[in-house]
C-alpha cells in the first residue's frame, strides 16, 4: 500500500556550502493543512532512477513551521545517489514528488531548555528546533555544532545573527576537526555537564551520535529526555507507481546502493490477540489480530490513521510504545538498545508474541 504523494513546485534552490542545497518547496493553500509540520519533521522525496524507477530519501525540514515555508537541506555524501542527483540536478521550477510531513523527533514543550547536537548535515533538523524554540519559545537553547572545517559549516551566518537576535538566550558552540579534531565522548560529556538538566536532541553521522549518547547517559540523564534522529537509505518504495518518474527521467547515470536483506521474521503468537491501542487520545480495543499482518496494516484495516512513513523499519514515523505483553520486529534500522529496552517498537515491523499486548502512540 503506497501512501498518497504530492507534487510540489521547486521555489528556489539555495546554496548552502560548497556541497549543501537548501531546496524550498511551494505548497499550495489547498495542501497546507496536509503539509503541515512540527520542528525536527522530514519530507520523503522521490528522486528519478533509470533502474529503480524512484529512489526515496528522507530528508529533515531545515525551516521552522511558523514560517510558513517549506525547506528541506541536503548534503552530499560519498557515492551518495540522491544527494549528488538534487544538488547536480534540481533548479527552481522543477517539480518533486514527496510525501507529507513525518517523524517524531520534535520537542514536546517549546518553552523547555533545549540542550542540541548538530554534527555535519545533522543540523537540518536541530536548526528547526532552535528557530521554533527560539521565536516561539520562552526556554534557553545551546547548540554544539561539529564540521570538517570552517567551509563545510551549513547556515553558519543564521546561527550568527540567531546568536546576536537572541543574545540572552542562544549559545552557539562550533567545534571544527580540522582545528581541535574529533570530539571525544569526554570532551562532550564535560560540556554537557552544565546543561545536564535540559531535554537533549542529536542528530548527526552515526559516530558522532554515538559519542554523544553515551556521554548523555554516563550524566544520568533519563531516556525521556534524551532523543536522537537517524536516517537510512529506504530500498523500497513507498509512492505506488513510477510511470511518470520513469517518463520524466529516461537516462541517469547511477542506480541505487543495493538493498540489504531483512531480517528472519519472529515466530508471532498463534491465536487471536487481543489489541488495545492508544492515539491521538483515542482508544481502540480489537480482539482478532491473528498476527498474519504487521501491526501497522492490521491497524489500516480496522480504519485507525496510525503514522507511517517508509513501511520499512528505516525511520520512526511509526513508532510506539509496547505498555502490556510483547511485539518483535522483522526489520529495524533505526531503534537501538535503550529505545527496544524502553519498549519502543516499528509498527510497520511488528508481530505479536503475547495474547495481549497494549500500545500507545502517545509516547
Amino acid at each position: 500500500m503506497a501512501i498518497e504523494s504530492y507534487r510540489l513546485n521547486v521555489a528556489e534552490v539555495i546554496e548552502e556550502t560548497a556541497d549543501a542545497r537548501s531546496i524550498v518547496f511551494d505548497v499550495p493553500a489547498e495542501l497546507r493543512e496536509e503539509f503541515a509540520y512540527t520542528p525536527g519533521q522530514f519530507l520523503t522525496v522521490a528522486v528519478p532512477s533509470d533502474q529503480t524507477g524512484l529512489a526515496a530519501r528522507c530528508y529533515s525540514l531545515s525551516s521552522s513551521p511558523h514560517s510558513g515555508r517549506h525547506q528541506i537541506t541536503v548534503k552530499r555524501t560519498v557515492d551518495g545517489y540522491a544527494s549528488n542527483w538534487i544538488c547536480d540536478n534540481l533548479k527552481a521550477g522543477d517539480t518533486m514528488r514527496l510525501l507529507p510531513p513525518s517523524g517524531i523527533f520534535t520537542p514536546k514543550d517549546l518553552d523547555a531548555d533545549l540542550l542540541l547536537f548538530g554534527g555535519g548535515s545533522g543540523i537540518t533538523p536541530v536548526i528547526s528546533i532552535a528557530r521554533t524554540a527560539l521565536e516561539k519559545g520562552t526556554g534557553k537553547v545551546v547548540l554544539f555544532y561539529a564540521n570538517r572545517d570552517e567551509k563545510s559549516v551549513i547556515f553558519a551566518a543564521e546561527l550568527t545573527a540567531l546568536s546576536v537576535a537572541y543574545a540572552e538566550r542562544f549559545t552557539v558552540v562550533h567545534w571544527l576537526e580540522s582545528v581541535q579534531g574529533l570530539p571525544s565522548q569526554e570532551q562532550l560529556s564535560h560540556f554537557a555537564t552544565h546543561f545536564a538538566g535540559y531535554e537533549s536532541f542529536v542528530c548527526g553521522p552515526a559516530p558522532f551520535m554515538k559519542a554523544v549518547t553515551t556521554a548523555l547517559k554516563d550524566l544520568g540523564i533519563p531516556r525521556e529526555r534524551r532523543h536522537q534522529e537517524k536516517f537510512v537509505s529506504l530500498g523500497g518504495n513507498p509512492f505506488g507507481e513510477v510511470e511518470e518518474v520513469l517518463a520524466a527521467q529516461a537516462t541517469l547515470a547511477e542506480a541505487d546502493d543495493a538493498d540489504e536483506p531483512d531480517d528472519a521474521a519472529p515466530e508471532r503468537f498463534a491465536g487471536p490477540v487481543h489489541l488495545e491501542v492508544e492515539l491521538d487520545g483515542e482508544h481502540y480495543t480489537f480482539d482478532d489480530w491473528n498476527g498474519d499482518k504487521v501491526l501497522l496494516e492490521f491497524l489500516e484495516e480496522k480504519g485507525v490513521d496510525a503514522p507511517f512513513s517508509c513501511r520499512e523499519g528505516n525511520c520512526s514515523s511509526c513508532a510506539c510504545v509496547v505498555l502490556e505483553g510483547e511485539l518483535a520486529m522483522t526489520h529495524n534500522e533505526v531503534l537501538d538498545g535503550d529505545d527496544l529496552a524502553d519498549g519502543i517498537r516499528l509498527a510497520c515491523q511488528s508481530l505479536p508474541l503475547a495474547e495481549k499486548i497494549r500500545i500507545s502512540y502517545n509516547g
